[in-house]
């Protein structure tokens, strides 16, 4: 009896954790595009904390126009990274995006260049930071606050290869 129960306790977390909702089809959360078992991970360096965020990777053309539209929930520990071939001056918007943002740019020297915190969903106005940067890191409105994540910081990617960053 004991091992039928753990393993329905077990599957039941699978079925919990294991997968997320992408463009309405369940996926692992732990796949990438690229059919990798491990997620991409960025750390963000806060004071002496290193807090990891599971990212879904936007590397194409396509992939950073849909970005996060059309989701109705993220977990707080989970985001999306947008990577560009080169530094440079960013702006985003929030069409079609139904959860508040905050929204990390980050240089190519993985430091924090600003943050737009609470970006307002399905609004079209231009978000973006002084600076130029290469990456930007979207998690829930008002995580980066929440966790003292500020500009200076520095970023670490895992699980993210060369290849993954556009040329």
């Amino acid at each position: 009896m004991r091992s039928r129960c753990t393993g329905v306790v077990l599957a039941t977390l699978f079925l919990l954790t294991g997968s997320a909702c992408r463009n309405g089809r369940s996926e692992p959360t732990g796949a990438t595009s690229t059919g990798a078992a491990t997620a991409p991970v960025v750390v963000l360096h806060s004071g002496t904390r290193s807090i990891p965020i599971r990212v879904e990777l936007a590397r194409t053309e396509p992939e950073r126009e849909r970005g996060l539209m059309y989701r109705n929930h993220m977990d707080a520990d989970a985001g999306m990274l947008f990577l560009f071939p080169r530094q440079g001056p960013l702006t985003f918007w929030m069409k079609n995006t139904f959860i508040p943002l905050d929204m990390i740019f980050i240089d190519s020297q993985r430091r924090i260049i600003g943050i737009v915190e609470e970006a307002v969903p399905e609004t079209e106005t231009a978000r973006r930071v002084d600076g130029e940067s290469q990456f930007v890191l979207e998690i829930g409105g008002g995580i980066a606050r929440r966790l003292g994540v500020a500009a200076g910081g520095e970023v670490e990617f895992r699980g993210i290869a060369a290849q993954d960053i556009p040329n």
